[in-house]
Parts: structure tokens; C-alpha cells; sequence
């Protein structure tokens, strides 16, 4: 069940640190179109000077703030590894296995001479697979190489979160989204023979003859069609219940006998599982029956695409062109890669990121930020729990539950109090990257596995220092906001308080109100599916957000392409409440209260011109088209435009109108929290 618990701000849009000059703390004119009235297009007028002035870079989909700052960290943890190449690393530290990783992953001329070389033990293995060896088979990859058929993971009992339990889920997909196999539209048709097309490439660059290619591309095509059909929607899939669904080791024998579960769960290290947490059972019946029904020779051309998919960005040139052309180039719209550096930096920041983080945070995060981080939290804190006490559509006894609830989120700031230990991770550079990212996924999956029936370890992150991200956790009832998101323009200690309340205020906003958003809302104040609503206060929540999910709907993204409501629901409402939470604390500074313009701006207008500024973004239609299908967040444009016409202070603060396009009637605007 992969993001189980990480209801995250996840953002693939932003306004670069170009949009703070120098000397220039808080809202930069040049960032706004002062051409498009804020009632007309209220994104366009915040950011749409900065959006002219940044055009789409060729090695990205779909740039902005959050994109810029990752620039920023690239360059930084860059530092950090050429700092440790200045000197020999001991064998066995951190230091020796970040630099060999980075240097492997740059060293092009090794990895072009190997070809596809470091494949073909693994591919000898899945060519000479007899049935009665799928079972160990299936071990093998699920260890190191990904996961057909099925995968299986440990993650918080969703009834019981101090606990950690395995979870379950069938059918793997290579694309995006299942609506990439199931539409028949033409430019559908086109992506769905270029897939067929990279399996071929993928075949024939592994080494196999052009008929045993195409067969490849017909099975593992047919195959995760078949996946497709048998899934749930991803506004389906918001619904936890749905997908909580207890097999015994002896149902799952008996309902899917393809496998010999007890061998299975043995061999993977886990011989004393009882029970598993299947996530779709449906798509496990698919898979099921393909394990029963392919022949041998496409069972091991199912298994051969597994291993060399899952391992071709760690090989060749000609490899990583193929998958760019295909996951870059055709379902994003980008134009070029990002530069060697860039990419091998992801190999130790990916593998080894608390190792990085740990270096990260003592050079770059000013302990002060911190502080300062932990007071605004504060500030929302009360200005949230006042919203909840004034609500008008819930009583009084949930009330109560929700601020206990409010009362016991566990905050996370910049780092993580204890790091991860690396100490049993081998890293040689004198096997090949491929066979070094193998060991590190081993590593990883029994880091995961071995933690099945202990105790949650609350202390853990779900993200790296280095991540210019946020998120709050359900199962651990906490928001959690790395060191990285805490710089310019979301946070700038030398900004005014608008600014920043307008920014990281809306970020931790935005957090908290994932506890309370449709999916939040189903876990208690100690993070287990527990139900705390009366049945009428329920039945409130899901009208008003039902209300919103159809504004949401009616937005075109691009020609024929509509918004998902639903699919973005919590965070649609996360945006809103964030926007109205950040507001009202923001109302209690003095600079508020002083009421004095800045560069001929109230602080109520820069307030939320600061939050039209960090969604500012410029996006490929296949970026775009991509995150509409399988992104729970709304493109740019979308949270701040549709979101801001809900909310009454926005239109009071630019004079909106009846008749301005921004204008919303007033009894069709919808206040959640």
C-alpha cells in the first residue's frame, strides 16, 4: 500500500529563489502580471511575471518553487559529496558508501563497456525457471528487484498504529495511472504503443531475439491491462476501508494456491506471519490466475521484464535513453535529461539520505529556524482549534474529539532526534552499480520486513532533512516539516509577517488540516481507523465535501480533461483550511493589526499574494495531464484560483465582484474548517 501514511504536501510546482532579489524580503513585484486584474486570474496576477520570466527548462516537466529549491539542495548536497571526495573515506562509513555510490552512477565509460552485462546472471536465473520454482522465484525479486505479481510491506496496523503489520497488494503497472490502459482515445492508443514499444527496446537491449521482444511487449502489456481493469480508481482507493481486508496465511493459500505461501513467507524472513492486510483483493485474483494460466514461456518473459525495468536506469546509456524516452519524453513532455551529476546524486541522496540529511542539517539549517518554525506551529496550533470550536455544522461532543485530537499531533521539525544506522550496508565499487543497488534495495526491504508485530517507532521520518516537502502522518497523528521547506520564499525570517504567514503559515496550516480532511478524518487522536463522529456530524463533513469536489470537477485542466474532485478532495480542503487557519493566526500579528501597506500592498494582499507566488509553476500538457490522472494534489493554477474563490477575506482584500471571473456566489462557496 505505498504512501499509506503520507498524506503529504507534495508539490511539484513553485516560485524560484530568483523571486527574492537580494536585498528584497517578501513579495517581489516582478514575480506578479500587473496586466491580468485579480479578479480575472488571480494565479496569473501573483505569478505570472515570474512565469514569463522562467520558461520551461528542457530537462524538466514542471518547474517551480518547490522544484527551485530542490535546485538549491542538489548543489548544496553536491558540495557535500565533493567535500568527502577530498579525502579518503574509511571503508564502511557513511562517507565511503555515499561517495562510491555518486562515483559509480558518474563513471559513464565503466557502464557503457558493461552494457547489459550485470542483467544476465539475474537473467540466466528467470530463463531457466521451471513452475515449481515460482514461489522462490518470486522471493528472489521481491527482495531486490521489485514486484511481480504482488508486493508485500510492513506499515502501522491502520487499527491498531502502535503495532506494525504486513500489508499486501496485487498487480503491478508500469504507467502512471490504470486510465493510461483503459481510455481508447487516440493520443491514449499512441502512449499504449509506445509502452509496447519500450518493452521491445528493453528486450532487445537485454540481449533477446526481436520475436521473443514483441512477445514480451504482448504479455507484459496484456497483463497489467488486465491489472488495470481490476483496479479501483484512485478517488476509490481514498477510501482506507476499502482496502483493510484480513487473509489469513491459510485463506491466502486457499483462495490464491498459485503460491506456496508458508515457502514464501519463510524464504522472504518472516516464518511466523499469521496474517496479511490484502489490499485488493480483485487484482489478486488477477494475478492469481496469470500465475495458473501463462505458459512458461510468458511467465518468464513477465519475470524477465521485472528485472530488467527495475534495474535499467541502473545500466547503460543506452538504458537510462530508453526509459527517459519513454517516462520522460512521452508521458511527461520533458525535453532532455537532467545532467549525469544530477542523476548520480540521486543514488547516494535516494539510498543513503539520512547519511546525507545528517550533513545537510550541521552546514546548511541555521538552529535558530527552528525556533522560530516552532512558534508560528504555535500560532496555528490555537488559531485552528478556535476554527474547530466555531464551526456551525458540528456539535458540540465531536467538537471535542477533534480538538483532542488537534491537542495530541506530534510536531517535527527540521530533523530527525536520532538518524538511521547504515553500518550493515555494504557498498563495493568493484561490482557494478547494478548489482550495489540491489544489495541497497535488500537492505531496504528487510529494514521494512524486520519491523513486522514490534512496536512503531514513532521517532522515524517518512522523509529526509534534505526534502523540500512536508506531511502529516494519520497513524502517528503528526505533521512533519523537513529542514529544506524552511528557507525563501516559503520561509524567510527576514520577510514580513505576511509573507511568511501567506507561505510556510499556509504550509503547516495545511498539515494540521490533513487530520481533519476525508481521509484524516477516519483516524482517531492516537492514529487508529477509529470511528470519533456522530453520525450527523459525518454526514455534514461529506456534504460540504461533496460541494467542493464538484467545483473541483468542473474545472477543464486541458482540452476534455476535467479535474478529479475526488481524487483531490483532502488536498483541496488541506489548501483551504491552511489558507483560512494561516490567515487568522496571521490577523494576530502586530504588522496586521498596524494595517500599514508595503510597496503600496495592505498585509491582507500580500498575505495571499505570497500564497499565489509559491504556486507559480510552468508545466508540459503531458505534466500536466499526468498529475490530473494520478496526483491526489491539484495543478498549480487550480489551488490557488479555485480555492481562493471560497474564501470571503480573499474578495474583500482586491475588491472582487459579481461578474470578475473569480467572482463565486456566496451561497455556493464552501467553508469546511
Amino acid at each position: 500500500m505505498k504512501n499509506l501514511t503520507k498524506l503529504a504536501l507534495v508539490a511539484c510546482m513553485a516560485v524560484p529563489a530568483v523571486a527574492m532579489m537580494a536585498q528584497n524580503h517578501g513579495i517581489n513585484k516582478a514575480d506578479m502580471d500587473p496586466s491580468v486584474a485579480p479578479g480575472e486570474d488571480f494565479y496569473e496576477y501573483a505569478g505570472g511575471g515570474w512565469m514569463k520570466a522562467n520558461p520551461l527548462k528542457p530537462e524538466y516537466a514542471s518547474y517551480g518553487v518547490f522544484n527551485d529549491l530542490a535546485e538549491t539542495n542538489r548543489k548544496h548536497l553536491r558540495e557535500l559529496i565533493e567535500d568527502l571526495q577530498k579525502t579518503p573515506q574509511a571503508p564502511g562509513t557513511n562517507g565511503q558508501k555515499c561517495v562510491d555510490l555518486y562515483n559509480m552512477a558518474m563513471d559513464s565509460v565503466r557502464l557503457n563497456k558493461e552494457g547489459a552485462t550485470p542483467l544476465q546472471a539475474d537473467l540466466a536465473v528467470v530463463k531457466a525457471l521451471k513452475r515449481s520454482d515460482l514461489t522462490a522465484e518470486l522471493v528472489r525479486e521481491h527482495l531486490s528487484m521489485g514486484n511481480p505479481f504482488f508486493g508485500i510491506g510492513v506499515e502501522a496496523d491502520l487499527m491498531n498504529s502502535s503495532l506494525n503489520v504486513l500489508y499486501m497488494s496485487g498487480g503491478t503497472m508500469s504507467m502512471p495511472d490504470r486510465d493510461y490502459y483503459l481510455k481508447t482515445d487516440p493520443e491514449s492508443k499512441k502512449i499504449q504503443q509506445k509502452f509496447r514499444d519500450y518493452i521491445v527496446k528493453l528486450f532487445t537491449l537485454a540481449g533477446y531475439s526481436k520475436a521473443d521482444a514483441q512477445a514480451a511487449a504482448k504479455t507484459v502489456y496484456d497483463m497489467e491491462y488486465k491489472f488495470a481493469e481490476a483496479s479501483m480508481t484512485r478517488a476509490e482507493a481514498r477510501d482506507y476501508t476499502k482496502q483493510y481486508n484480513i487473509y489469513t496465511v491459510e485463506q491466502l493459500q486457499e483462495n490464491y494456491p498459485a503460491v506456496n505461501w508458508k515457502q514464501y513467507f519463510t524464504l522472504m524472513g518472516l516464518p511466523t506471519v499469521k496474517q496479511v492486510i490484502l489490499s485488493e483483493p480483485k487484482v489478486m485474483a488477477v494475478a492469481q490466475n496469470f500465475m495458473k494460466t501463462l505458459t512458461d514461456k510468458q511467465l518468464r518473459l513477465y519475470l524477465a521484464y521485472n528485472v530488467i525495468s527495475s534495474g535499467c536506469g541502473n545500466l547503460s546509456d543506452a538504458f537510462r535513453d530508453a526509459n527517459f524516452d519513454f517516462y520522460g519524453r512521452t508521458l511527461s513532455g520533458q525535453k532532455e535529461q537532467k545532467p549525469r551529476w544530477k542523476r548520480a546524486l540521486g543514488y547516494p541522496n535516494g539510498m543513503m539520505g539520512e547519511a546525507l540529511g545528517q550533513l545537510y542539517v550541521a552546514k546548511y539549517f541555521p538552529p535558530e529556524s527552528k525556533a522560530k518554525m516552532l512558534k508560528l506551529i504555535g500560532n496555528l496550533h490555537k488559531s485552528l482549534a478556535t476554527h474547530i470550536a466555531n464551526l456551525s455544522w458540528m456539535s458540540d461532543s465531536t467538537k471535542i474529539n477533534a480538538l483532542v485530537k488537534l491537542n495530541s499531533y506530534t510536531v517535527k521539525v527540521g530533523y530527525p532526534d536520532k538518524w538511521r544506522d547504515y553500518s550493515k550496508l555494504t557498498i563495493d565499487p568493484k561490482i557494478s552499480l547494478y548489482e550495489n543497488v540491489k544489495n541497497v534495495a535488500k537492505f531496504d526491504t528487510r529494514y521494512n520486513l524486520d519491523k513486522m508485530d514490534k512496536p512503531v517507532d514513532r521517532s522515524e521520518w517518512g522523509m529526509t532533512p534534505q526534502t523540500v516537502n512536508a506531511y502529516y502522518n494519520p497513524l502517528n497523528n503528526e505533521i512533519v516539516f523537513p529542514a529544506a521547506i524552511l528557507q525563501a520564499p516559503f520561509f524567510d525570517p527576514e520577510a514580513d509577517d505576511a509573507t511568511n504567514y501567506g507561505a510556510i503559515g499556509v504550509v503547516i496550516g495545511h498539515e494540521m488540516t490533513h487530520g481533519f480532511d476525508d481521509q484524516g478524518r477516519m483516524f482517531d487522536a492516537n492514529g487508529n481507523m477509529k470511528g470519533w463522529w456522530t453520525k450527523q456530524d459525518a454526514v455534514n463533513f461529506k456534504a460540504l465535501a461533496e460541494k467542493l469536489a464538484a467545483q473541483f470537477d468542473k474545472i477543464e485542466v486541458l482540452d476534455g480533461e476535467h479535474a478529479n474532485g475526488h481524487l483531490t478532495l483532502g488536498e483541496n480542503i488541506a489548501d483551504q483550511g491552511g489558507l483560512r487557519v494561516s490567515y487568522d493566526a496571521f490577523k494576530n500579528t502586530q504588522e496586521y493589526q498596524q494595517g500599514k501597506p508595503i510597496d503600496g500592498f495592505t498585509p491582507t494582499q500580500r498575505f495571499y499574494l505570497s500564497y499565489g507566488r509559491i504556486w507559480a509553476e510552468n508545466m508540459t500538457d503531458e505534466a500536466m495531464y499526468q498529475q490530473t490522472k494520478s496526483d491526489p494534489h491539484s495543478i498549480g493554477r487550480n489551488r490557488v484560483n479555485a480555492t481562493l474563490r471560497n474564501i470571503d477575506t480573499f474578495y474583500n482584500a482586491f475588491n472582487i465582484k459579481s461578474g470578475d471571473k473569480m467572482w463565486l456566489d456566496p451561497a455556493d462557496r464552501v467553508v469546511i474548517w
